[in-house]
């Protein structure tokens, strides 16, 4: 039996979780976890026994100096609880931790009864794969869910993928067994500079996560962190003339393939995005974080600081092989990319897309003098109707 010692009562908790190996290309899903614990200041209250989960050939234990003393760290999975203030707090139980070795039911059956326990009303699993996507371009976050309801409560896709699958397939289909809503976030990191850092892919993750519970996460130098990869990628990118060409192939690709994404839902999540950041103090969640009492225990986290500067990319290999596990989830970030670009100029679509210049009252019948009197009529007319009849 789980005892719970020191954490109390939850306020509509949801459960956060992400596991470093194969589900974790650039580590951008343990980072954004990670991100969160830090800002929000979690503690551990709870760590999985690492003798029943990890192979310790595999996963090696660290050695460090606390004061002169030597100490080991284990690797195995944490569990800490952060409460999110603002005028509708809510708690989120963080999971971070490493994609086990062994036991892998029993790992998901002892994460459910944590979750069983604190009342989790939804679990949400991070996730990040190689894919066919452009570094230039906004990083693809796709949302999936076993669970049809779910899906059209949610808008989240219902996955269909079959094949191999790592712990963040297994816990979601554990979670559906069990009866607790689950949906697993992926963001596709370009398989061309896949070597972690990628805070472009923490910072997708992120809004996508404060998108699907209804909190204003502060982001920290993320944003910054963001950029200054992109332009460190761009760099070396430049250095290379066959790595340049072959991202312009998908940016065009993915370009061609997202042109009817630039509105509707795509847009109003932006604008509402926005609008959360601009009032801190509105909306669910809004507000600073406030740690809840905890475990002694402090949380572990990584002593490097600084950017690290993007190795030089590298050509497409076998380590893209993790991008196959999500790939409907992910936006399908592999071929049918440039397959959908190729077909929309095979078909002829882009010659029967209606043209700005021959649509409206302006036909292509005018002679001399009409088009005359309409562009008179123009520059003495301040309403617009000429122009919105011209097709400007």
């Amino acid at each position: 039996m789980i005892e719970l010692e020191g954490v109390p009562e939850l306020i509509d908790p949801v459960m956060v979780a992400a596991f470093e190996g194969w589900n974790d290309a650039g580590d951008a899903a343990s980072t954004a976890v990670a991100h969160l614990d830090r800002e929000w200041k979690g503690e551990v209250f709870a760590a999985l026994d690492a003798e029943d989960y990890y192979d310790f050939q595999v996963n090696r234990p660290t050695v460090f100096l606390d004061n002169g003393v030597r100490k080991i760290t284990w690797p195995t999975t944490r569990l800490s609880v952060v409460r999110v203030g603002g005028e509708k707090p809510r708690d989120l139980v963080l999971v971070r931790g490493i994609e086990p070795s062994m036991r892998w039911r029993s790992f998901c059956n002892e994460i459910l009864a944590f979750a069983h326990e604190l009342g989790v009303e939804m679990v949400v699993i991070l996730g990040a794969l190689l894919g066919d996507t452009p570094h230039t371009r906004p990083v693809p976050v796709s949302g999936v869910t076993s669970d049809p309801d779910l899906a059209r409560t949610m808008d989240l896709e219902e996955t269909r993928y079959e094949g191999p699958t790592g712990i963040v397939g297994i816990l979601q289909e554990a979670c559906t067994h069990a009866g607790v809503p689950a949906v697993s976030l992926w963001a596709a990191v370009p398989h061309y500079v896949s070597q972690p850092p990628n805070p472009k892919a923490t910072l997708a993750l992120l809004n996508r996560l404060e998108d699907l519970i209804g909190l204003r996460i502060p982001l920290g130098e993320l944003p910054e962190d963001a950029r200054a990869w992109q332009v460190g990628v761009d760099q070396l990118a430049a250095e290379d003339s066959e790595v340049a060409e072959y991202v312009q192939t998908l940016e065009e690709a993915r370009d061609t393939a997202e042109l009817p994404e630039a509105s509707g839902e795509a847009i109003a999540r932006e604008f509402e995005r926005y609008l959360r950041r601009r009032e801190p103090g509105s909306g669910p969640g809004g507000g600073p974080g406030v740690a809840m009492e905890g475990g002694d225990t402090p949380f572990l986290r990584e002593t490097g600081s600084g950017r690290t500067r993007p190795p030089k990319p590298e050509q497409p290999g076998p380590e893209a092989v993790p991008g196959a596990e999500a790939a409907e989830g992910a936006g399908e970030p592999e071929d049918p990319d440039a397959s959908a670009a190729s077909e929309g100029s095979a078909d002829g679509s882009p010659d029967t897309a209606p043209d700005a210049g021959t649509d409206g009252d302006a036909g292509t019948d005018r002679d001399a003098h009409t088009d005359r009197d309409a562009r008179t009529d123009a520059d003495t007319d301040t309403d617009g109707d000429t122009d919105g009849g011209s097709g400007k």
